[in-house]
């Protein structure tokens, strides 16, 4: 900043939100800038039982104000060391690649995923993996995330745009044509 550099402890991510409603003031990120977060999650509304106990917790005091971290920022990084050592099979790389691919040959599609988007899909597979208390990725992982790591990072043509599609359904659609690898490949 002003032609100094300052450094960041390690590890170092950034979560964001974004309130489609109050955009005043704001504006849409360029194409690389959104490239570079690893998932977009949609959370919708709760419903009835779970903003009940939204109400309900919040009845008599505020829990935010007793919020305490969950993980230190060694054990952040463990879980990312950990995750390099997620085995991955070539037919679920080749997997990847495909689903990646077929968003840059798609006709609906200014901008498909580039190959940061085939990094962030295997690294989230093996994250997910992980999670999963698996020490290899599956079809299914990389079916389950393509959506979250993929379509934020894709760019609609302005006719498919102005006609109300959106990026979710058209990769789904993808992933559905992209043949999965046979079980044990």
């Amino acid at each position: 900043m002003d032609g100094k550099t300052y450094g960041l402890p390690h590890p170092f991510f950034v979560m964001a939100t974004q309130n489609p409603i109050e955009l005043e003031g704001t504006f849409p990120l360029p194409e690389a800038q959104l490239d570079r977060f690893l998932l977009r999650i949609r959370l919708g509304y709760p419903d009835q039982q779970e903003e009940i106990a939204i109400l309900e917790r919040f009845r008599e005091k505020d829990p935010l104000r007793e919020l305490a971290p969950v993980a230190t920022p060694e054990q952040i990084a463990g879980l990312q060391e950990a995750r390099k050592k997620i085995r991955i099979s070539m037919p679920v790389k080749e997997y990847i690649t495909a689903i990646v691919s077929a968003t840059r040959r798609s006709p609906s599609l200014r901008l498909g995923a580039s190959p940061r988007g085939s990094l962030s899909l295997m690294r989230a597979g093996q994250a997910w993996a992980a999670l999963r208390d698996r020490d290899y990725v599956l079809p299914d992982d990389i079916k389950t995330l393509a959506v979250p790591v993929l379509a934020h990072r894709l760019i609609l043509k302005e006719e498919e745009r102005l006609r109300g599609e959106n990026q979710e359904p058209l990769l789904e659609e993808i992933v559905r044509q992209i043949p999965v690898p046979a079980p044990g490949a």
